[in-house]
């Protein structure tokens, strides 16, 4: 099953406040849970729903509080918090057995004149690539969820023993969207391993805290197909958490988001 496919049981849900998802297939494992990116796009994609009149989402913040169980049913429940004349703000979550697995809080905003603008400065020299750099699935530490992307990883491999703090590189989802939305950039961003994993010499389970995510809205045109580019560096870490920023950019070298997260290792 690939991520539109499980976007189509939100988009066909008659009540987007209250929408009942049969399961997270094993193959989009992240761990013991649901892969984060995905569990987040399909919250994103029943919010988005909720917008009708050409706002779009400005920034996402999630917390992930509990594992998402593998083939099992849960409910994914969002509302309108408050909608004011230029923004709204909503509100969703994840509720599995009676449990708050996922919390969301996002914003919705028109676009504006002003005279306040700043050029995006931000920029990377990778190459787009040829093909992907081929990642091999080793059972309890590749997790089963990357075989549905195609990740070309310039700098930052885990569990190498190196320094760095930072990882570069390229992915696109494997079999082509139809389009790339709000759901699709964030399961691409969330794909990668967190920074300082490659300080490690042997696999340690790592698991995202909180995650936050501001949108641009590029004016050129995204292709389904396209390399996305990710630059992420820890900004820092101690007592077992990491923290970490990210730049995602089209295939244009436009700005689409930036990223910020915790993630919690334990090693």
């Amino acid at each position: 099953m690939n991520f539109d496919d499980m976007l189509q049981w939100v988009k066909v849900a008659e009540n987007p406040e209250k929408i009942v998802i049969p399961g997270i297939p094993k193959d989009w494992a992240q761990g013991r849970t649901a892969f984060g990116g995905a569990s987040t796009g399909l919250v994103a994609a029943a919010m988005n729903k909720l917008i009708h009149d050409g706002r779009v989402m400005r920034s996402i913040a999630v917390n992930f509080v509990g594992p998402i169980h593998l083939e099992k049913p849960f409910t994914i429940q969002v509302e309108k918090l408050r909608e004011g004349r230029n923004v709204t703000h909503t509100g969703g979550r994840i509720m599995q057995d009676d449990k708050v697995c996922l919390i969301i809080q996002a914003c919705y905003g028109f676009g504006r004149s002003s005279k306040l603008t700043l050029p995006v400065t931000e920029r990377h020299e990778m190459q787009i690539p040829k093909k992907p750099k081929f990642i091999p699935q080793i059972p309890k530490v590749v997790p089963k969820f990357l075989r549905h992307f195609e990740l070309a990883i310039e700098k930052g491999l885990p569990f190498t023993g190196r320094k760095d703090v930072a990882v570069h590189g390229w992915v696109k989802f494997k079999e082509a969207p139809d389009k790339i939305t709000d759901a699709h950039t964030l399961a691409m961003i969330d794909a990668w391993p967190p920074t300082m994993l490659q300080n490690l010499r042997w696999p340690a389970p790592a698991s995202s805290l909180s995650w936050y995510v501001d949108f641009l809205h590029p004016h050129k045109s995204i292709e389904p197909a396209d390399w996305f580019a990710y630059q992420a560096e820890a900004q820092t870490a101690g007592d077992g958490y990491i923290q970490e920023e990210a730049n995602f950019w089209n295939a244009q070298g436009e700005l689409v988001a930036v990223s910020r997260q915790t993630v919690a290792v334990f090693d």
